[in-house]
């Protein structure tokens, strides 16, 4: 072998094992930011435990004492939920404040001067509020809201901004605790990320308090905005069980991997996680579509409290968990209206589940 041969060889080996150190080494970094990935501890909230309801808006002004059983079950939130409306397709938003004759129809507890006098009376009975704008879309669902055209979008957003704002100057006013700044119009949320960025920062020069946003189960993990916000907003309506009337430890196991995502995004975007809504239907089969609201169902008490009590004993006590609002509580003094959807615990074998735990 000639010497120029012999070095060519060295060379090759010596280049060949700088290469096999390199690859290893990338591998190596690779594991290890995999590991980190996986191994990231969870966020730590310091805070008390919201202990809420979500309340269904009265169609005429309440008794001055119709929040007393909130606080008798242990309650120390309410949620006010105002409701304004469009059409599937419409690039037009209405609201009490934007079409005045739409207040003579609506419903007191939705309105203005229904969710100021909600407001006072939560503070009289000692209660912390949180303000939640909701969408009503006649022919199509608020989840999927969506335009063809940019100029259709913009009119949209100019008519829901101004919606939005309104309540936020009524929150400030008020002294609200928590604002709530929408209620799962996620589709939206993901498509024009600029448009709630910018309406975030106008409603912080609004209201001083802190914010959230309420999406869905099965979209929060790509909401674009989260980390401009104080808590991470979710209607957990995670299907959790299939059977007709699982048990507590059944439905305790439905929840692992809703969990571990929810801790994951707590500990990514570094805020705590708070239930917006949860809820059961008091029925058969209620954990495993717990969403639906408007199926016929075969009443079952026992599947709702067993679903309260998982959520209370396994969710809860997570240190990434700030607590929540159950949907859906009636202030309204006529009992028959409790059992429209079967969702408010009242009167059933999962409001002495809640008292339990809350009080």
């Amino acid at each position: 072998m000639r010497l120029t041969d012999s070095l060519d060889y060295n060379k090759s080996i010596s280049q060949c094992n700088l290469l096999t150190v390199l690859m290893t080494n990338r591998f190596f970094l690779i594991v290890c930011a995999f590991l980190s990935c996986q191994t990231q501890p969870p966020f730590q909230y310091s805070g008390p435990k919201f202990k809420g309801v979500n309340l269904v808006a009265p169609p005429r002004q309440p008794d001055s004492l119709a929040l007393a059983p909130v606080r008798a079950i242990g309650g120390d939130w309410v949620a006010i939920v105002p409701y304004g409306f469009c059409k599937k397709g419409d690039p037009h938003f209405f609201f009490s404040e934007n079409r005045k004759e739409q207040s003579k129809w609506q419903w007191w507890g939705e309105t203005t001067a229904g969710v100021t006098g909600t407001v006072q009376m939560a503070k009289r009975q000692g209660l912390k509020t949180m303000l939640k704008p909701h969408v009503w879309m006649q022919g199509g669902s608020h989840l999927d809201l969506e335009f063809t055209t940019e100029s259709d979008w913009q009119s949209f957003e100019h008519d829901y901004a101004q919606y939005i704002l309104h309540f936020a100057k009524l929150a400030d006013s008020l002294q609200v605790d928590l604002y709530c700044i929408t209620t799962e119009l996620d589709r939206f949320a993901i498509a024009r990320p600029a448009f709630w960025q910018s309406l975030i920062g106008q409603v912080r020069q609004i209201y001083k308090g802190p914010l959230t946003y309420a999406a869905n189960w099965d979209r929060y993990e790509k909401i674009p905005f989260w980390k401009q916000l104080d808590y991470v907003g979710v209607d957990a309506y995670f299907p959790i069980a299939d059977e007709r009337e699982p048990t507590v430890a059944e439905l305790a196991r439905g929840w692992k991997k809703p969990m571990k995502a929810l801790q994951q995004l707590s500990s990514q975007v570094e805020k705590p996680i708070l239930f917006t809504e949860f809820g059961y239907r008091s029925c058969d089969h209620a954990a495993q579509r717990p969403w639906e609201s408007e199926t016929d169902c075969i009443p079952n008490a026992t599947v709702q409290a067993n679903a309260y009590a998982a959520l209370l004993e396994t969710v809860w006590p997570q240190s990434w968990f700030a607590g929540g609002f159950l949907w859906k509580w009636f202030i309204d003094a006529d009992p028959r209206h409790r059992d429209r959807d079967q969702f408010s615990p009242q009167g059933k074998a999962a409001e002495i589940v809640l008292t339990k735990n809350w009080n």
